[in-house]
């Protein structure tokens, strides 16, 4: 394998058109199995700084990312220390991802201040609060060093999924779905953050927690294109991260297995018709809604049969390592599955060449983060959501949704 020299950064067209400074890249023609399939994987952290134990697989990994959640973030500088640290194991930046929707999923509450909730911010009716929420969410995920916000949420605020979604989805009529993340997606870009719509192809319907065990949908194919679908073709375009939800939408003519799974869904549906361009990546493979089903290393192999181009795995090491192990092994086994994760790799290297830029140390000065939080105390004001209401469930806390 050549030399991992970075070269110099050029310049590029950013995802909102305005020209920005790639990342130092390595050059790259081909690379071996091995890091192919480490650029796969999104990793969680156990702690608020890295053991000996992390260092060495991740040194052995180089995954294409790393999330973190509450239990890794003490401070800003530390959050911030432990995302560079991350960052300089492999030879290629990491996608740094954070789930900050705020209200139910806010994962920097404890450092910063408790952002409202979307349906919150949705009843205000007002489109430069929509666009302000995704700004604040991405100046605060930007201070403390992350490239990734988890957010939107495009799924439908059914009656069937109230008691689940609560007040992360906004409305039951797609368009008004639509309204608001579109505005929010650009607050999101006026601070250069990648956004993440989720979960496709919607959890609208759902009666269990896919975080428990996993929902079966039935929804006919027609609706759901009227529906649940509606904000992926309005918005998706938009969006350089897709989440499939661990979820089953059986009916007759379709597919019914986990949509993570599914090449109908993945492929045929988000990927050909949705045509939807960015990364396509799954939700957290240790959740209930896809390992009550199958072991981690069916989980991985099918979802990257399925179209799937980044998985996460957002807690146990050990399951991080048997995926991989089941990434490398498959593809040994299988040209056609080697040209798979030739193929998500290819995707992942050319979007951070496009997306990324250098890492900056961050300005995380008193003076910063506290006006910072009084930024976002204020919108909270306006919005008029007390901070109680934004807690953040302990069974959402060190996975992904």
């Amino acid at each position: 394998m050549s030399s991992s020299r970075k070269v110099p950064a050029t310049l590029t067209i950013s995802t909102d058109g305005r020209r920005a400074q790639r990342v130092f890249m390595p050059r790259r023609r081909s690379v071996v199995l091995a890091e192919q399939a480490g650029q796969i994987l999104v990793a969680g952290l156990g702690g608020t700084s890295l053991s000996a134990e992390e260092r060495s697989w991740l040194d052995r990994i180089r995954p294409g990312g790393v999330i973190l959640f509450r239990r890794n973030i003490e401070e800003p500088s530390q959050a911030a220390a432990l995302l560079r640290e991350a960052d300089r194991i492999g030879d290629t930046p990491l996608f740094r991802c954070v789930d900050l929707e705020g209200g139910l999923v806010d994962r920097l509450r404890d450092v910063i201040h408790p952002l409202p909730s979307p349906a919150a911010v949705f009843a205000t009716g007002k489109r430069n609060l929509y666009r302000q929420h995704g700004w604040l969410i991405a100046r605060a995920a930007r201070a403390l060093g992350f490239n990734v916000v988890l957010a939107p949420v495009l799924d439908l605020g059914l009656p069937e999924s109230a008691s689940i979604l609560r007040t992360r989805a906004v409305a039951a009529e797609p368009w008004r779905v639509i309204d608001y993340a579109r505005y929010f997606v650009s607050g999101l870009k006026m601070e250069e953050m990648l956004g993440c719509g989720k979960h496709f192809p919607g959890l609208g319907g759902a009666t269990v927690d896919s975080h428990q065990s996993t929902p079966v949908i039935h929804r006919q194919t027609r609706l759901m294109w009227r529906t649940d679908l509606s904000p992926w073709l309005a918005v998706g375009s938009g969006l350089p991260f897709a989440m499939v939800a661990h979820a089953s939408y059986p009916w007759p003519g379709r597919d019914g297995a986990l949509a993570t799974t599914s090449r109908y869904w993945v492929t045929n549906v988000l990927r050909r018709q949705v045509r939807f361009r960015g990364i396509i990546l799954s939700d957290d493979m240790e959740m209930g809604g896809i390992l009550s089903q199958m072991p981690i290393e069916d989980a991985v192999i099918q979802a990257v049969a399925a179209g799937i181009q980044m998985i996460e795995i957002c807690r146990d090491p050990a399951l991080i390592l048997r995926a991989y192990e089941a990434l490398l092994k498959e593809a040994e086994r299988s040209p056609a599955f080697a040209e798979l994760v030739a193929s998500a790799w290819r995707k992942i290297y050319r979007s951070k060449k496009l997306w990324l830029h250098p890492q900056r140390r961050q300005n995380l000065s008193k003076s910063r983060i506290e006006r910072l939080c009084e930024d976002v105390k204020a919108f909270a004001y306006n919005v008029g959501e007390a901070p109680a209401v934004s807690a953040d469930p302990a069974r959402w806390e060190g996975k992904a949704s």
